[in-house]
């Protein structure tokens, strides 16, 4: 069993920066590909970004040359630095983990899940 806990969401206007957090539990958080997803307010959740297990990072479009994902082993801690931030990118920010070997983009490939934590960017 893993947990995941997200810290880092917050409000900012646009055009500024955040730094999403997520500290898993376990021993064994090396070996899981990690997942960021987002939902807004009446859409369904959607891919943002991913980095498996090996370091091989995984984007959505509109966050490439925007978002950057990278992970700390050592510290069972996955990173999502969110730069150049618009409007439209508010949401709330959840977690994910699994042994996703190709299917990064659906959230159907993720077993844990934190609890999501929300960013709102103001126009």
């Amino acid at each position: 069993q893993v947990q995941l806990v997200e810290f880092g969401g917050g409000l900012v206007q646009a055009g500024g920066s955040l730094r999403l957090s997520c500290v898993a539990s376990g021993r064994t958080f090396s070996s899981y590909a990690m997942g960021w997803f987002r939902q807004a307010p009446g859409k369904e959740r959607e891919f943002v970004a991913a980095i498996g297990w090996s370091g091989q990072t995984y984007l959505q479009g509109s966050a490439r040359g925007r978002f950057t994902i990278s992970r700390a082993n050592a510290k069972n801690t996955v990173y999502l630095q969110m730069n150049s931030l618009k409007p439209e990118d508010t949401a709330v920010y959840y977690c994910a983990a699994g042994n996703v070997n190709y299917n990064y983009f659906s959230d159907n490939a993720y077993d844990y899940w934190g609890q999501g934590t929300q960013v709102t960017v103001s126009s």
